[in-house]
């Protein structure tokens, strides 16, 4: 997010936090519409106040406008965000974190006892690749020699496939799945 978004993010829930909190105070008879009333025609009334009050105005219009029309695009295609960006000589090939996720569920998929994979790709500062799998497994599953035998074909399909070392491989089992369809969490 770009500070500018930022700055309108918080400028906004600030606002709206202010008047929640007076809409609140109002239906609850704890402050009245009247002061309420007296104390805006009271600020309107001060030159200086208002023109400060149209100042803050005119800039949350113009952040608004911004933040509604021009948002900052996250998801960049040169492999920062959303993808890896691989060079060579002949050009540049960019591998969609999408990709490569779907390439890890198939993987695991082709185990027998995993079921309801779901995982996630990171690439950190130094470029390390890792892989986050959570699973579910059947009852009969060895969890360990499982899991070792996922990170070893996994490590070795996004080699084979991308050319890309993977720093770690980290598996979490969600829950135990038994053959009458039950879990155990």
């Amino acid at each position: 997010m770009k500070i500018l978004d930022k700055i309108g993010l918080i400028v906004f829930s600030n606002l709206i936090l202010i008047l929640s909190v007076i809409v609140c105070l109002l239906i609850f008879g704890w402050l009245d519409v009247e002061s309420v009333y007296y104390i805006v025609k009271l600020a309107l009334n001060d030159q200086v106040t208002t023109n400060i009050f149209l100042a803050i105005a005119i800039i949350c219009i113009i952040v608004a406008i911004k933040c509604i029309f021009f948002t900052s695009e996250e998801k960049r295609i040169n492999g920062i965000k959303d993808g890896i960006l691989l060079k060579n000589d002949d050009g540049e090939l960019v591998i969609s974190k999408l990709t490569l996720e779907e390439l890890v569920n198939s993987v695991v998929k082709g185990f027998d006892s995993a079921q309801d994979v779901n995982s996630q790709i990171v690439m950190d500062e130094e470029k390390n690749l890792r892989v986050y799998v959570t699973l579910s497994v059947k009852e009969n599953a060895i969890i360990k020699e499982l899991s070792t035998n996922l990170q070893t074909k996994i490590k070795s399909a996004i080699k084979k496939t991308s050319d890309l070392e993977v720093k770690e491989v980290n598996i979490s089992i969600r829950e135990l799945q038994t053959g009458e369809n039950q879990t155990i969490q």
